[in-house]
C-alpha cells in the first residue's frame, strides 16, 4: 500500500483517524501499531513476523543494554549483527550466489529471496534507537507496544524519513493535535501528494520511455531530456514521499525532522550528501 493509492487514501486513512482520534490517548499507541502492522502487511504478509522479531529482539537487547553493567557491549554487538545480518541476507544474498556462479562456476542454488519493503529504514532506526540507549542518551523504553509503535509507525515505514528516538521520544509517551497542527500537517501532506501523483508520475513516464530504449534510436538532446527526466523523478518521487509522512506525522502530533534541503542547488557532493535525504545521513 503507497500514499498515493485510493485504498490509502479513501478507505485505510479515513478508517483510521476515524479510530485514533475517537480513542483515549492510552489506546492511541496500541492502535498506531496495529494499523501500521496492517499497513505494512497489506504489500507482504509474510514478512510481518520479520517485523515482529525486529520490534521484539530490539526491545529485549535494549532492555538488558539498560539494565546491566558488565555485559552492554556483548548486547550492542548482538544487536548489531542481528540487524545488519538479516538487512544483508535479503539485500545480498541473491547478488552473492549469482556472482558465485557467475565467476567461478559455483552450482550455487537460486533462492530468489525477495526483499522486504521498507526493511532498511526500519532496521536503521531500530540501530539509532539501541545504540543511543548504549551510549546513555535515551533510557530503554519499557512498553513493548510504545516500542512496537515506534519501529513500526506507517507515515514513515517504507521510505523514511528515518526517525531517531530521541526526536519523538516524548511524543510517543503523549502528544497533542490542535488544529492548526493538523491542517499544517494536511498541507504538507498535499503538497507531498502533488509532487509524487502530478510530477514524478509523469516524468517517470519520459525517462522510462527514452532510458528503457535504444541509445542509437535517439540523438544527445534527446537522451540528456531522458537524465533531466530521471533526476526529477527520483527527487520528487522521494521527497514527495518525505513530505507526506512528515505530514501524515504532524496530524498525529508527531514533529519528523525535515528530510530533504533543495539538494539540486548544491555546490559540491559533500553540500549534495547534506541536504539529499538528511536523516539517513544523521
Amino acid at each position: 500500500m503507497v500514499f498515493s493509492s485510493l485504498v490509502f487514501l479513501f478507505v485505510f486513512l479515513p478508517i483510521f483517524f476515524l479510530i485514533y482520534f475517537l480513542s483515549k490517548d492510552k489506546f492511541k499507541n496500541i492502535i498506531l501499531l496495529i494499523f501500521s502492522l496492517f499497513f505494512y502487511s497489506w504489500g507482504e504478509p509474510k514478512y510481518i513476523v520479520l517485523m515482529l522479531f525486529s520490534i521484539f529482539i530490539n526491545y529485549l537487547l535494549a532492555r538488558l543494554i539498560d539494565k546491566t553493567k558488565n555485559n552492554r557491549k556483548l548486547f550492542l554487538v548482538l544487536d548489531i549483527i542481528i540487524n545488519i545480518g538479516l538487512l544483508f541476507f535479503f539485500k545480498y544474498t541473491n547478488f552473492a550466489l549469482d556472482n558465485l556462479h557467475n565467476i567461478f562456476g559455483f552450482n550455487t542454488p537460486s533462492l530468489n529471496i525477495l526483499l522486504p519493503i521498507g526493511i532498511s529504514f526500519y532496521t536503521f532506526q531500530a540501530l539509532s534507537y539501541v545504540i543511543d540507549v548504549y551510549r546513555g542518551k535515551v533510557k530503554a523504553q519499557k512498553n513493548i507496544i510504545t516500542m512496537g509503535a515506534y519501529i513500526a509507525l506507517f507515515p514513515q515505514l517504507i521510505a523514511g524519513p528515518i526517525v531517531r528516538y530521541s526526536t519523538i521520544e516524548k511524543q510517543l509517551a503523549k502528544r497533542t493535535v490542535t488544529l492548526e497542527k493538523f491542517t499544517d500537517g494536511l498541507r504538507r501532506f498535499i503538497i507531498g501528494l502533488g509532487k509524487k501523483v502530478i510530477i514524478a508520475n509523469n516524468v517517470a513516464i519520459i525517462a522510462d520511455t527514452i532510458l528503457n530504449g535504444s541509445i542509437a534510436d535517439y540523438g544527445a538532446i534527446i537522451l540528456i531530456i531522458g537524465v533531466l527526466a530521471y533526476t526529477f523523478q527520483i527527487y520528487f518521487d522521494f521527497s514527495g514521499y518525505s513530505d507526506m509522512a512528515i505530514g501524515l506525522g504532524k496530524m498525529l502530533g508527531f514533529d519528523f525532522l525535515e528530510n530533504f534541503n533543495y539538494p539540486y542547488i548544491s555546490k559540491s557532493i559533500t553540500e549534495f550528501w547534506r541536504r539529499w535525504h538528511i536523516s539517513l545521513s544523521s
